[in-house]
């Protein structure tokens, strides 16, 4: 069974005076930590601040790019061409990885937000585009992607180091995609029932859909959304329970 798994939240999401999660708190759970990059959410005074807290914390950093969408936190599918989705992708995660080395730090991993991740799940040749623009300015970031979908195989197939990331509070449909946020049980917004899944999920080896359908995968990471108003109750809870699953909580290396 797995003995350390890596716990991340998505943060940085805040905008000028406008406050989105607390950053500050999840960021004595976490052990790696999403950071908008200005275009779904985030700005550079925020991408500033949540590095300096993250880097205090010991938390890996980690870039976290979407569509160019404020109203709609770059959960609104858009569609671009290949050279749009590059340039939208290396834009920022230029900034991201300029914001770490001016801090002496470098950036651990690459995670998509959103529609894009969403997209992407479901495209190969979108994940693809996405991957290598990310990978032609930092060869070694680690690709953050969802099990068993056409992230996954994207990152294999261009040789890519990768962690497989599961969600705490989102369910899954039979094709190991993530349920559309417009049905009624996309979401899980109780820490007991969002953590006691998670563990059990890491000990069987698998994703549980929304059916019960069990989809055999490999987990690296968890992700908890950091926007959402259970996000630290939800994180509190999953870091006890793996702890007393005898589960440590680790970046990877």
């Amino acid at each position: 069974m797995i003995k350390t798994v890596d716990l991340n939240a998505d943060m940085g999401e805040s905008f000028g005076p406008w406050p989105m999660g607390n950053d500050a708190a999840l960021l004595k759970i976490v052990s790696s930590a999403n950071i908008a990059c200005g275009f779904h959410a985030g700005d550079p005074d925020v991408m500033g601040r949540t590095m300096d807290l993250a880097l205090k914390a010991d938390v890996a950093l980690g870039a976290h790019p979407g569509f160019a969408d404020l109203q709609g936190f770059g959960r609104r599918r858009i569609r671009l061409s290949d050279s749009e989705i590059t340039n939208m992708i290396q834009y920022q995660l230029g900034a991201a990885q300029g914001m770490a080395q001016a801090r002496g730090a470098r950036l651990a991993h690459f995670k998509l937000h959103g529609a894009l991740a969403n997209m992407a799940s479901e495209s190969q040749e979108l994940a693809t585009i996405c991957y290598r623009a990310a990978l032609a300015v930092q060869r070694d970031l680690r690709l953050v992607v969802m099990p068993q979908t056409a992230l996954e195989a994207a990152a294999t197939a261009i040789d890519a180091v990768w962690s497989a990331e599961i969600f705490a509070d989102r369910t899954y449909g039979d094709d190991g995609t993530l349920t559309d946020r417009s049905l009624p049980d996309a979401m899980i917004h109780d820490p007991e029932t969002a953590a006691s899944r998670i563990v059990a999920m890491i000990q069987d080896g698998a994703i549980t859909t929304i059916s019960g359908k069990r989809i055999p995968a490999r987990i690296d990471t968890i992700c908890v959304h950091g926007d959402g108003a259970e996000a630290l109750a939800i994180a509190t809870r999953l870091g006890s329970a793996l702890t007393d699953a005898g589960i440590g909580i680790s970046p990877p290396r």
